[in-house]
């Protein structure tokens, strides 16, 4: 198979990645679902024509904004229904943004953000910061994370950092060249949200978006920044598309991991499959079999492959099941605990300790 029908293959699966929608702002639909508010910092540039949010082109500047997003009342879970460009939405079925701010620099936005923090109930002044993976607009990487919020029912702030993928097919080595510059964006987004007033930062990464993720910490590790290192209560990593030895390298950079850290993996993930095919690998990191390659490593895999269906790239949002199995679950820290990993009995399945690494398979629930 020649390595262009490969990476048409890669591109075509990893389309799954993007909800191919539109972004489309509608006021008057306000109170039609539950609205889930979702603060972005995008490495972006703006489109200057169009009223569509931010490109895929990239930018030196950091951009902020801020978007209400209505979660529609008639959906599966794990679904992510928008409108097609050009259309008007469905209130009851489809995603749409009510509202959307920008901000002129990032003072604006850190006192929104703050606002947001110190609005939590009780002390807790918690804050989840989503990190798209390839193949992704920006309205996917919103409506994805108002998605996850929602269907998980985080009450922590919800922030998206939105790097420059150019939501294309055939754009894996553009969106892969982006990832690594987005690292800085990622790094500065991290510093706003820690000065925003957030106590705790859980980082959710996707695909090639865990790239972006591991490299960032990698630089606030090697800059000494403790007071953001700190601050990071867990790292979720699904499905990444990462190298298991450029991870690794990653890993001993930052030296003590953020605990929990958590990596959702599945063996039936076609997408990293032949991610891995294209660059004359046997697996990535998402769809890791050699487990202990990472024994040294204080880190918990999460093996999905059980509820894989389609590409089985994004299992833990996209599959109804499991989503209902994880919400069995109070919220994210009883789900993540601090220990470093699933505490025994929380969900079905069976779990291997290799050293340091904790493997759990987890299992569908019985009838």
């Amino acid at each position: 198979m020649n390595r262009f029908l490969i990476l048409f293959l890669v591109g075509s699966l990893l389309a799954g990645c993007a909800s191919r929608g539109s972004l489309v702002i509608e006021p008057a639909s306000k109170g039609s679902g539950q609205t889930e508010r979702i603060f972005v910092g995008t490495t972006r540039a703006p489109y200057v024509e169009a009223d569509d949010g931010y490109s895929g082109r990239r930018t030196e500047v950091m951009q902020f904004a801020r978007l209400d997003v209505s979660v529609p009342p008639e959906r599966k879970r794990g679904r992510l229904p928008s409108p097609k460009e050009g259309t008007r939405p469905n209130p009851r079925t489809q995603f749409f943004a009510t509202d959307m701010q920008t901000y002129p620099g990032d003072a604006a936005f850190r006192a929104d953000l703050r606002h947001a923090i110190l609005g939590q109930p009780g002390d807790k002044r918690e804050a989840v910061i989503f990190v798209h993976g390839y193949n992704t607009r920006f309205h996917d990487g919103v409506y994805r994370a108002a998605q996850l919020g929602h269907d998980f029912r985080l009450t922590a702030a919800l922030v998206h950092f939105s790097w420059a993928s150019r939501g294309d097919l055939m754009g894996y080595a553009y969106d892969h060249d982006s990832a690594t510059i987005a690292r800085d964006g990622l790094e500065k987004l991290l510093a706003e949200v820690e000065a925003a007033g957030a106590r705790t930062i859980v980082i959710v990464a996707h695909s090639l978006g865990t790239e972006v993720t591991m490299e960032a910490l990698r630089q606030i590790a090697i800059a000494r920044d403790r007071g953001v290192m700190s601050k990071i209560d867990g790292v979720i990593l699904v499905s990444p598309d990462i190298d298991i030895d450029v991870f690794r390298a990653q890993a001993k950079k930052i030296g003590k991991l953020p605990e929990p850290f958590v990596i959702f993996t599945s063996r039936k993930d076609r997408a990293l499959g032949l991610s891995a095919d294209l660059t004359g690998q046997r697996q990535r990191l998402g769809n890791i079999k050699d487990v202990d390659r990472l024994a040294d490593l204080k880190v918990t895999l999460v093996d999905t492959t059980a509820f894989s269906t389609g590409t089985g790239h994004f299992n833990p949002g996209d599959s109804p099941t499991l989503i209902a199995m994880l919400e069995r679950l109070p919220d994210l820290d009883a789900a993540f605990a601090s220990d470093g990993g699933f505490r025994t009995g929380l969900l079905p399945g069976a779990a291997l300790n290799i050293q340091n690494v904790t493997e759990i398979v987890l299992a569908p629930l019985g009838p």
